[in-house]
Order: C-alpha cells, then structure tokens, then sequence
C-alpha cells in the first residue's frame, strides 16, 4: 500500500514528500492527503479542458426529441458516444438542414469526450477560416494550423451556412488533410456533398477534401423539419392558449 502511494505522490509530481518517503509513509494523514490532491488536479485538469474546447452552452441528448426527426439513425448517434470513433482516428459528419439537432449532437459527443480526458475545440467553420486567413505571416498560418490540426478532436460546425471563396477552401483543406488518419474531426453541415461546389465556387480541392474527410467516417443524414421552429411555434400557441385564458377570465369576472 505504501509504495501504491508513493508511485501516487510521484505522478502528482510532489517532489519533497517523494525524497522523504520514510518520513511520511506511515503518517495517517497522507493517503487521504493525496486522494484529495488527486481529486483536485482531475476536477482542475477537466475545468480546464472544458474552457480550452469552448463547446458552449447546449442541452444533454436526455432532452433530444427522437421522434421528431422524419430520418435519424439512432442507433448510430448512440453508438457514438462510446468514443470508439477516437480510437480509429474516424471522422463524423452530421448533414441535415438548419435546426434539427446536428450541433446539438456534436456539443454531446465533445463533451463526453471531455469528461473522458480527450482534448478537444469546437469553432464554427467561418471563425476558423477567417481566424486562418487573418493568420497572413507564415509562422502565424503555422501556429494556427497547428492549433487546429493537433487537438484530438476538432468539432467544425456550421460548414455551409456560407460560401467562400477558393483560399478558404485551401485553408480547410489543409487543416483537414494534416487531421487525415491521425486525429478524429467531427463537422456539421447543411449541405449534401454535392452541394459543396456552392460553399467554394470554383475551388479545385473540393473533391479531394471530401474524399479526405469521409474515407473514414461515420455519416449521420438527418432529415425533418427545424426543432427550433417547432419550439418557436409551441411558443407561440402557448401565449396565445394563456392570453385566451385570461380573456376568459376577465370576462367572467
């Protein structure tokens, strides 16, 4: 139990307790001591990973409508979240129109992923391509590629909501080709492939980025309706049902 200990006061890294062992070995204070000190440096070491990924707030999938969806594999979102995808260096693509749950799903997923002790940064395409092109000196373009193409998993959201122009479609390549078989990148669009042409006219790597980022990927089609529209319109009904009702009671009274 002591040497368990020991090795446990070595990985926190505290150097003095570690070179007189003998001192504190048998102290009834230190094996609660460092269970605490572990404790911390985890809860420390999650907090921080969560604010470097900047996944932003999102609901849990315990509130995710299902049924709502016209087509969604279930079965294959779930799957998902047991991270096997990470281990094989896999991508993700969410495709679906606006308002149907893909971002919310990717937020889940990097938040498991989190809580699991990956690393990982969720950015919307148009702040990574404008954030990449503003980088115009070649150590900067460097030092921001690197940001993006080395954490574990990279989550890109909302590719399609804009068209660009070819430069950007370089500059996503890029980051996509030095993720390619070596870090997992989950991105969500509007758009099916064949639609990508509009994202980047007249861009001649289009189809070469495709085929980078679906060789290896799980490919979740969503189709339906706006979950966000149906709210807005559950809304709506519902001021209007507690409007009547005071109507109705006004009048009665």
């Amino acid at each position: 139990m002591t040497d368990d200990l020991k090795e446990k006061a070595k990985r926190l890294r505290l150097y003095h307790m570690v070179s007189r062992w003998s001192e504190y070995a048998q102290k009834p204070w230190v094996k609660p001591l460092l269970n605490e000190e572990e404790a911390e440096r985890v809860r420390r070491n999650v907090e921080k990973r969560l604010k470097d990924a900047k996944v932003g707030e999102f609901k849990p999938m315990s509130e995710f409508d299902w049924a709502w969806p016209k087509r969604i594999d279930r079965e294959l979102v779930e799957e998902l979240f047991n991270l096997q995808f990470l281990e094989d260096c896999a991508n993700v693509v969410l495709i679906g129109p606006n308002g149907i749950g893909k971002s919310m799903i990717a937020q889940n997923i990097a938040h498991a992923a989190l809580m699991a002790g990956t690393a990982a940064r969720f950015v919307k395409a148009s702040d990574m391509l404008d954030e990449l092109l503003a980088a115009d000196e070649a150590y900067k373009r460097k030092a921001c590629l690197k940001k993006y193409s080395q954490v574990d998993l990279l989550i890109i959201d909302e590719v399609g909501y804009l068209s660009y122009d070819s430069r950007y479609a370089d500059l996503l390549y890029e980051v996509v080709n030095a993720r390619y078989k070596q870090k997992s990148t989950i991105v969500t669009t509007n758009k099916e492939f064949q639609q990508w042409g509009t994202i980047f006219p007249n861009a001649a790597c289009v189809v070469t980025l495709i085929d980078r980022l679906v060789h290896k990927a799980e490919i979740v089609a969503i189709q339906g309706d706006s979950y966000r529209k149906k709210e807005a319109q559950e809304r709506k009904a519902q001021r209007e049902k507690e409007r009547n009702a005071k109507r109705r009671k006004k009048n009665d009274d």
